[in-house]
């Protein structure tokens, strides 16, 4: 079976084809970073006006690149929520026309579900999940404004055990790379600058919220702007380091600490790093060094926000009976569980 996803949640324009779930046969992305850089964020007019002009020639190359014809698709898959109303109206009504025309299923994607099945992807690559993963499977997913920690009991069968209170952890790097004077986005940019600094120069807090599996950095956040005004202002430098090292250590410690526990207290037979901060090698080998299961993580290209996964999910999902209707409408505020 192969599929065509379409994803347009944030500010990455992307399609991608994908065989039987798992065979990327082409993944193709239009990034918006340089374009909301300036901003030190994403400017969601800016961003649905970007994947107007993009999504037609990402579409095309996506099926050039895939080498076949579109009587060879099975499917059309479409991120339709969470995300960035205007950004997800681009991609679903491109998708409802593909599948119209051609006279495909439309089967409708959630872009956290997504994340997940980006470990169902056949990759080589230093942690990516072996094709025979067994549930229970612990999910930690760090996408954007999400901080979750889903529990999957198999597919489409999902428990949510916590998430985030306040900021999620994406946010949080891209706000404190703002006030450390980092350019956009922040998670990469803190991650560069922690490589030279020391983790442990500032004691910065971590809110563990006992007795739940829920996250919360706003104080952290609060704690670095405090910091950053007693040091007089957007630190350079060595101070520069230290601080996003101290603070990607607290991120760390909290993400890590907590979903190795519910890993454990759950049964799960594996832990899956999912989404944008997935990409983060400390916390890569923080959960790793914790952990007394397997870890794995997918390759970058498949962390950040990508049509691959969208596709891999749409796959499952068509083989549980989920289509959509030519009545599909978005929804910014979708939860997975």
């Amino acid at each position: 079976m192969r599929v065509l996803g379409i994803e347009t949640s944030c500010d990455e324009t992307a399609a991608a084809v994908v065989a039987d779930g798992r065979h990327i046969l082409s993944n193709v992305v239009a990034s918006q970073v340089d374009l909301h850089a300036r901003y030190g964020g994403v400017f969601p007019e800016m961003a649905s006006r970007a994947h107007i002009e993009a999504i037609v020639p990402v579409v095309q190359e996506a099926m050039e690149k895939a080498h076949i014809g579109w009587d060879d698709l099975d499917a059309v898959a479409v991120t339709y929520g969470p995300g960035l109303v205007g950004s997800l109206l681009v991609g679903v009504n491109a998708a409802k026309g593909l599948a119209l025309a051609r006279g495909l299923p439309l089967v409708p994607v959630n872009h956290l579900e997504a994340h997940i099945y980006a470990h169902w992807l056949r990759v080589e690559a230093e942690g990516a999940a072996p094709p025979d993963l067994e549930f229970p499977l612990l999910a930690l997913v760090v996408s954007g404004g999400h901080t979750e920690l889903i529990l999957m009991r198999d597919h489409g069968a999902y428990e949510y055990l916590g998430g985030t209170l306040d900021d999620a952890a994406g946010e949080a790097f891209d706000k404190v790379g703002r006030l450390l004077g980092l350019p956009y986005p922040g998670g990469p940019a803190i991650e560069r600058a922690a490589r030279q600094g020391d983790p442990s120069a500032f004691r910065l807090p971590r809110a563990w919220l006992e007795g739940t599996y829920d996250f919360s950095f706003s104080g952290l956040k609060t704690a670095v702007v405090r910091l950053v005004q007693q040091h007089g202002g957007t630190p350079r430098g060595r101070l520069q380091a230290d601080i996003a090292a101290s603070f990607q250590e607290a991120v760390v410690d909290v993400l890590a600490t907590k979903t190795v526990r519910s890993a454990e207290e759950h049964g799960a037979t594996a832990i899956l790093l999912c989404g944008g901060v997935s990409a983060n090698r400390r916390l890569r080998a923080v959960v790793r060094e914790r952990a007394t299961v397997p870890v794995y993580y997918p390759p970058i290209f498949l962390c950040t926000d990508n049509a691959a996964m969208v596709a891999a999910c749409g796959h499952f999902r068509l083989l549980a009976g989920q289509q959509a209707g030519w009545d599909l409408d978005v929804v910014p505020g979708l939860r997975l569980v």
